[in-house]
């Protein structure tokens, strides 16, 4: 066992770093920053009268209890290549927060807001939030 431990330290060398959410330099064709807007949706903004809808936090609720599971078998399956499975566990936590974003509905939207949008779906106005939504590793860090 002290083998098997040893080789797949080895493996995974001096630790790489996987980031998962809205990266910096992700914009709008504006050129507004995604990762501000989605923390002004995460937190609520009170200057435009918007409020809370954590739509990450309650990913990270619901999902982060299965993740330690979830990469223990991806690991596996990639023979401990961190270089193969952290790139796979990070699409995997992507996809839930893309999910998490689309599944949102509390709070709901203002009147108002439904009326100039034209539909009623929180946190969804032109997908572009959504499909910035990306993870990067980071090795050795």
């Amino acid at each position: 066992m002290e083998k098997a431990l040893s080789e797949i330290a080895e493996k995974l060398g001096n630790g790489s770093t996987l980031r998962v959410g809205f990266l910096e330099g992700a914009t709008y064709p504006d050129g507004e920053s995604v990762p501000m807007v989605a923390a002004a949706n995460e937190f609520g903004d009170p200057g435009m009268n918007r409020p809370a809808r954590p739509f990450f936090r309650r990913m990270i609720a619901v999902k982060s209890p299965e993740w330690g599971n979830d990469i223990s078998r991806i690991a596996i399956a990639t023979s401990y290549d961190p270089r193969a499975f952290l790139p796979l566990m990070g699409e995997h936590i992507k996809s839930q927060l893309q999910e998490s974003i689309r599944e949102f509905t509390d709070p709901p939207l203002s009147p108002y807001t439904i009326k100039r949008k034209g539909f009623a779906k929180p946190l969804i106005e032109t997908s572009h939030m959504l499909s910035s939504v990306d993870y990067d590793v980071k090795d050795g860090v």
